[in-house]
């Protein structure tokens, strides 16, 4: 199948409106060509967000990332600013770092050659006789790289408007909940066998929770009380009231910020294209996804804590729990969104009419027709 036949399905799909709506054609999944497509347009121009800025809080710790196709690392300077390189030696373009850590230099696993925290060449061995070679020549090509409420974002976009400017509408939206401020515990890597959109659809939804999630946090959710407001240009949400399922999941009693009803009201929040928050008064988690194929998903997977119950003295014993309960709840979306990949994939797959409970996924979808073949979004409905 060729490009053409799953866009024109696609923007045949996104036209439909919300009272009508159905899910994304499968080819939107399965085609290698529309994947290709969509790292084009897609990956190589978005804002990308690669984990919390607390994870990098000494000067040399670093991260690494691949942002399609372009191994990056970012890490903390020594003037304290964060920084993304490309993660690729200027001599024999071996990868620099893998994984994260903290280095006072980065040097290449290769033949030596090493770079300082701002990206300049600081030494070559052997190199004294290479007529052409100057060191001061040589600095790692810089990446776009921005911090937003605590979360690092790059892209390799060198035009493409700052961070803030495109979700200052969220901004607004969350800001008792001071997201800002959560400190993240725990953070992990994973890949999956099921389309990255399949697992962003998965995340954005509420309404396979009392299916899905039954032996976890399915019982808790209120979805007659789910709220699902029309997203917006960079990105999507919905709010649902839950009874905790754990202790955190409601305001801690030191919390001040939050009244009424948004002591117990989580956001959930769908940052285009592929970063995903669940946002509690008490903790939060999230997972950024990367294409790895049609049928993989490359996950970078955290969570962690608002700061009172940071600071209460069983903070520990929470986060282990927390911990515990995401683990289990990610092993049940595993289950899940692969079985939805492995069904897309049959030559019977059709898609079906979405839930008013699945408005985000229209949202979605409008998005992926926009970028990927000019579909006009229109947003008449300012977000509340």
């Amino acid at each position: 199948m060729s490009l053409a036949q799953p866009l024109a399905e696609l923007l045949e799909a996104a036209d439909r409106p919300l009272e009508d709506a159905r899910a994304m054609p499968p080819g939107v999944y399965t085609n290698p060509e529309f994947l290709s497509h969509e790292i084009e347009t897609i990956f190589s121009k978005e804002w990308i967000c690669v984990g919390r800025s607390s994870r990098l809080a000494k000067t040399g710790d670093y991260l690494t990332y691949d942002l399609a196709g372009q191994p990056v690392v970012v890490l903390r300077g020594k003037d304290g600013q964060l920084r993304a390189f490309s993660n690729v030696c200027l001599h024999r373009m071996s990868t620099l770092v893998e994984g994260c850590g903290n280095k006072r230099v980065l040097v290449c696993p290769y033949h030596a050659w090493t770079y300082d925290l701002d990206g300049r060449l600081r030494g070559a061995p052997f190199m004294t006789q290479t007529t052409g070679f100057c060191k001061e020549n040589y600095a790692l090509p810089p990446i776009r790289c921005e911090e937003w409420l605590g979360w690092i974002y790059i892209t390799l976009d060198k035009d493409r408007p700052g961070v803030a400017a495109a979700l200052g509408p969220l901004e607004k939206l969350i800001a008792p909940y001071e997201m800002e401020n959560y400190v993240e515990c725990f953070r992990e890597t994973h890949v999956w066998d099921t389309n990255w959109k399949v697992l962003a659809e998965n995340f954005m939804e509420s309404y396979h929770l009392p299916v899905c999630h039954a032996a976890t946090v399915g019982g808790h959710s209120r979805l007659e009380e789910m709220e699902c407001p029309p997203g917006l240009e960079a990105f999507n949400y919905h709010w649902i009231t839950k009874e905790a399922s754990l202790p955190m999941g409601n305001a801690h009693p030191d919390n001040r910020r939050l009244e009424g009803r948004w002591r117990k009201t989580t956001a959930l929040i769908t940052l285009y294209p592929s970063h995903l928050i669940t946002l509690t008064p008490g903790y939060f988690w999230y997972l950024s996804l990367h294409p790895k194929g049609t049928g993989q998903v490359s996950i970078v997977f955290g969570g962690g804590l608002s700061p009172e119950f940071m600071a209460d003295p069983r903070a520990e014993e929470y986060v282990a729990t927390l911990k515990g309960l995401l683990d289990e709840v990610n092993a049940e979306d595993r289950g899940c969104t692969e079985k939805v990949f492995r069904g897309l994939s049959a030559d019977a797959a059709r898609a079906g009419h979405l839930s008013y409970l699945e408005r985000p996924i229209h949202d979605f979808m409008r998005y992926i027709a926009e970028r990927t073949g000019g579909y006009r979004r229109a947003f008449a409905v300012a977000a509340e």
